[in-house]
């Protein structure tokens, strides 16, 4: 039982990820992504006639249980098996109080857009190029992966100091 409450090492969980990809594959034709299913979900629910939801998104139902199952998950594993010992995230800038402040709202709702417009501007978000993108050895996921690691070095080391 021990091992379901302490965090698995990168050389356990890195091949479990990556082993996925291609059981999705061979079992169902089917490809790793999280971000698509945002489009998935607006198509659902946008009952105008936009042209990036104009398709079958009922061909696509099964990311719906995909992403349903990480967050009851991640619910599981971050609340209910968390026995306080773990902090996921510093309380002092993550929390709803914080969210009022000026660089709450920067940090959260700034910054989620900014994750949201790259990841449908760059097709994918980190997860799937990195991922799927790289294990199919698709060029423009390599130029990606790049791009998202260079602006994560350099807001790290020129922004976020001045935000903390």
């Amino acid at each position: 039982m021990d091992l379901i409450y302490k965090q698995w090492p990168w050389y356990i969980a890195g091949p479990i990820i990556g082993l996925s990809v291609p059981l999705l594959l061979l079992m169902g034709n089917k490809k790793l992504g999280i971000s698509s299913t945002l489009r998935h979900i607006c198509a659902a629910c946008v009952p105008a006639s936009i042209p990036l939801f104009t398709y079958d998104w009922k061909k696509e139902i099964w990311s719906f249980y995909f992403v349903g199952g990480i967050l009851i998950g991640g619910f599981i594993g971050g609340v209910l098996m968390n026995d306080g010992t773990v902090e996921l995230m510093p309380r002092e800038y993550f929390n709803w109080g914080e969210l009022i402040t000026m660089r709450g709202f920067i940090m959260m709702i700034i910054g989620g857009f900014m994750v949201g417009f790259g990841t449908r501007y760059a097709r994918g978000c980190t997860s799937g190029h990195g991922i799927l993108g790289l294990s199919a050895l698709q060029w423009p996921s390599l130029v990606a992966i790049m791009c998202f690691f260079l602006g994560g070095i350099l807001f790290s080391n020129f922004v976020v100091p001045y935000l903390l």
